[in-house]
């Protein structure tokens, strides 16, 4: 029951989408629809189910799979066989021109994502691509063996280039790719934000529009807005006009935290320290905060007043101190045996000064962590993450590794056990 091996890569370079329609028509209609969503028409091909297996034994599966059922005799048993040759973590969408709903209950129950009933209007092929996308950016509640509390993290930088943005970026990699849990990073520095910019990423509109019009923001206005980096890590930032200011309350920033606390297991938020005071009940419900320092003066005054107005504020959260870019010898504006004497307490941890690692990473448009995962440098980051995980859930048993090729066929297809709001074919019966 094991699909074989296919060249292509990770899930992170699988193709976005896949079609295999049996007649012109339905190739026809794909294909509009198709370009709508940005996917290469050229991937709607001809052939049924039959050409989808054997494309598939061969090569790498997409995220999102349409085959055609009309010309199979045995939907089930096709569909079975086709989880032969499908990887974990597709998502399958069915058509047929059988109205049965035993044979729909039996093709949800094999993992598919949905089956639509042939003749079929670009609406409905809409409607069930949109729930294919939002399946693919929310959590995978079918893999998790209990329910886990969210994991909210706040990065916030003492002083202007401390590499706050850095380590925010890092972290929300490691805990994606450490922890397997499905992170959002959230970038709220709209004029000159750098989360997408670190994982080399357009940033799109999402985060503008929403703070434009709070009442859009939902579930599916999350899925469309994120940016993808990789199977488990989406990011919203932004590089709005620095000649259109901002003019909000907040409550835009507040109700994104919330969807993508239903959306996500991790939210990773990189939060302008000046947002504190504009905004402070952004960190009403965060449980972890990272304050990024170094050993200067006026860090050591910025992180005594930041430490304590989250203890007035935040009063729930554990926050680490963190010192970044760590210099050695005569260099240090102040030691760090005075800087812990200034903010009465001990620093958590500190990350060398790596100029070489720093560069790297900016060239290949990649976080630290990632192109640096054998570099002592960011040891401490990796125990963080690990800490920062540890403190939602002990139980390193519950943590869900990427699908296994000798999984069931759920777990083949689908992403999420449960869905919300699926359709029944209109006229089963």
């Amino acid at each position: 029951m094991n699909a074989p091996w296919k060249p292509g890569g990770p899930a992170g370079t699988r193709t976005p989408f896949l079609a295999f329609a049996c007649d012109d028509a339905s190739v026809e209609q794909l294909r509009p629809i198709a370009a709508e969503l940005g996917w290469p028409i050229e991937n709607v091909y001809k052939g049924g189910l039959r050409n989808a297996v054997q494309t598939l034994s061969v090569s790498s599966s997409p995220h999102v799979l349409f085959v055609d059922l009309a010309e199979s005799g045995d939907p089930l048993g096709d569909i079975n066989g086709l989880a032969e040759v499908c990887e974990p973590g597709t998502i399958v969408i069915a058509a047929g021109q059988v109205n049965d709903v035993r044979l729909y209950r039996d093709l949800l129950a094999s993992g598919i994502q949905d089956y639509i009933l042939k003749p079929f209007s670009p609406d409905v092929l809409r409607d069930a691509f949109a729930q294919a996308q939002a399946t693919l950016v929310t959590p995978r509640t079918g893999d998790i063996g209990a329910e886990r509390p969210h994991c909210a993290t706040a990065v916030i930088g003492a002083r202007g280039g401390v590499g706050a943005s850095t380590i925010a970026t890092s972290l929300a990699w490691l805990i994606s790719e450490r922890g397997h849990r499905s992170t959002a990073l959230l970038d709220l520095d709209v004029h000159f934000g750098t989360g997408a910019l670190a994982l080399d990423l357009e940033p799109g509109r999402g985060l503008t529009d929403a703070i434009e019009n709070p009442s859009r923001i939902d579930g599916l206005f999350i899925e469309r807005a994120m940016v993808r980096a990789s199977e488990r890590l989406s990011v919203l930032s932004a590089e709005a006009p620095i000649g259109s200011p901002i003019i909000t309350d907040g409550a835009a920033y507040y109700q994104l935290q919330e969807e993508m606390r239903s959306a996500f297991e991790c939210t990773v938020v990189d939060l302008p320290r000046n947002m504190l005071v504009q905004h402070p009940h952004l960190v009403s419900e965060i449980a972890q905060v990272v304050l990024v320092a170094e050993l200067t003066l006026a860090a050591a005054r910025d992180t005594i007043r930041l430490l304590s107005w989250l203890r007035a504020n935040v009063p729930q959260a554990t926050v680490t101190v963190l010192i970044n870019r760590m210099h050695s010898g005569p260099q240090l504006e102040i030691s760090r045996k005075d800087f812990e004497g200034s903010i009465e307490r001990a620093v958590d941890l500190v990350i060398p000064f790596d100029q070489k690692l720093a560069a790297q990473a900016a060239k290949l448009g990649k976080p630290m962590a990632e192109t640096g995962k054998a570099s002592k440098t960011m040891a401490p980051l990796n125990d963080l993450s690990d800490r920062l995980l540890s403190a939602t859930d002990d139980s390193a048993d519950d943590v869900a590794g990427p699908g296994k090729r000798g999984a069931s066929l759920l777990s083949r297809f689908s992403t999420l056990k449960g869905r919300v709001g699926k359709k029944k074919p209109a006229t089963a019966k």
